[in-house]
């Protein structure tokens, strides 16, 4: 049982800030949400469970759905959302624009939740092949790092490949058309595509990217209502425990709440990893992953500028 002491110990670590002057006066009406298909927060969408989370705080929930994070994090960093989820690379992006925006929590991803695709038929056979070929992936987007990752793994950079900065649904059409010779995707759309006997796995992110994705909060928001932002995280978590516990009603639950059939859902939950009740502290591990990530990034000259990820890290106030 997740008890408000143990959420609150397990969100102390990251950059202190100051909650003095937080009251009752500063609760909003709505907590806006910003989410995409899958993982869960649609389970949470689906079961309300942070509509019961904060029901005795008269708070009222609001979901707006996203393809992909970089657009989320955009409306989240303009104060547009309260709190949503995203990969690795979107919170880089937000915050090189000057977005208002905290990391409040960190998610341990399955090692294999995204691919690179190309077609059955393709002469591509290993990632070497991608050199001088059109990829398709969402800029900004984990997939974006997926691609940097892979390339870097036999020797080649960005400047090897034409991009395509493609949201799923386009780069699908894409890819079906044979506009592009390889696409980088995350699940669900990983697992509905692969499906397709046209379609073959070049490779996975196992053995090359071994990340994290993020829960995060609007700033403003969470500095005045650190409370609510610790109650939602807690309500994820006892939601996500539940869920791992049974997957088979999970992946029921998720795909009549997203549209994928239950038997793709099933094997977005059971790749390799995959924990749905994880919501981890922002310790050092973390912090030196994000970072990592965001002094690379700089210097590959895609992301625009030297960012402190510490000074985005959020720490829960005491009890």
């Amino acid at each position: 049982m997740v008890t408000r002491r143990t959420t609150l110990a397990l969100f102390a670590a990251g950059a202190a800030l100051s909650f003095a002057g937080v009251s009752r006066a500063d609760t909003p009406k709505t907590f806006r949400i910003g989410f995409q298909k899958g993982g869960v927060l649609a389970l949470a969408k689906a079961n309300g469970a942070i509509e019961t989370a904060l029901k005795d705080r008269g708070i009222g929930v609001e979901w707006n759905e996203f393809t992909s994070g970089p657009p989320l994090l955009e409306a989240l960093g303009a104060g547009a959302l309260d709190f949503g989820s995203t990969g690795d690379v979107p919170p880089l992006f937000a915050q090189a624009a000057g977005g208002d925006l905290l990391y409040v929590a960190a998610v341990a991803t399955a090692l294999d939740a995204s691919a690179i695709l190309v077609k059955a038929s393709s002469p591509i056979k290993t990632l070497a092949d991608l050199k001088g070929k059109n990829v398709a992936y969402k800029r900004g987007s984990s997939a974006h790092n997926f691609i940097v990752r892979a390339l870097q793994s036999v020797g080649l950079g960005p400047d090897d490949i034409t991009s395509f900065d493609l949201a799923p649904p386009d780069a699908a059409a894409a890819f079906a058309s044979g506009q592009i010779d390889a696409w980088a995707i995350w699940d669900p759309y990983y697992a509905v595509q692969a499906q397709n006997p046209d379609t073959r796995v070049l490779a996975t992110t196992e053995g090359i990217v071994a990340g994290f994705s993020y829960y995060l909060a609007n700033g403003s928001f969470t500095k005045a209502n650190p409370k609510v932002v610790i109650d939602v995280l807690a309500a994820l978590k006892k939601t996500g425990e539940a869920a791992q516990a049974d997957l088979d009603s999970t992946a029921k639950i998720i795909s009549a709440s997203i549209g994928v059939p239950q038997p793709i859902e099933k094997i977005t939950l059971t790749r390799k990893g995959a924990d749905l009740g994880s919501v981890l502290p922002l310790d050092d591990k973390v912090l030196a992953y994000q970072q990592g990530l965001s002094d690379s990034f700089f210097k590959l000259k895609i992301v625009p500028r030297q960012l402190d990820i510490k000074s985005a890290f959020w720490t829960a106030p005491a009890a």
